[in-house]
């Protein structure tokens, strides 16, 4: 594996490591931005925390990077309708966090940016 592809999964474990650790300290702001019409909004929270941290630690062991490459897309698939919802309603308050109509459209557009990101580490050297 070349130099970048390395350091890019590297900051990626650590990246949804962050994230999925983020749903369990700031729950507040995660529950303020899933869309009312997702039922149990606090276990669908624990859940998307729960799986970002087991994707990220799945990320790690080459045999399984790959299931979980994809378990990373399928799981920003998922986060689109709440970046969706963002982008509608903003500009909203998250904790000191304001997200702007531009932050929300920025936010929104990453996510195929980090699909494609997720989806280099399916590909065999």
């Amino acid at each position: 594996m070349n130099f970048i592809k390395k350091a890019g999964l590297i900051v990626q474990i650590i990246g949804y490591l962050v994230a999925g650790t983020n749903h369990f300290r700031n729950q507040a702001s995660y529950l303020r931005i899933i869309p009312p019409y997702i039922p149990y909004p606090s276990v669908v929270n624990i859940i998307s925390g729960i799986l970002e941290i087991t994707l990220a630690l799945l990320l790690i062991p080459t045999k399984t990077r790959t299931y979980s490459a994809y378990g990373i897309i399928l799981l920003l698939v998922a986060f689109l309708p709440v970046h969706i919802d963002m982008l509608i309603n903003a500009p909203l308050q998250l904790g000191t966090l304001t997200v702007t109509p531009t932050l929300a459209w920025l936010r929104l557009l990453l996510q195929p940016v980090l699909m494609l990101w997720a989806w280099w580490y399916t590909r065999k050297e």
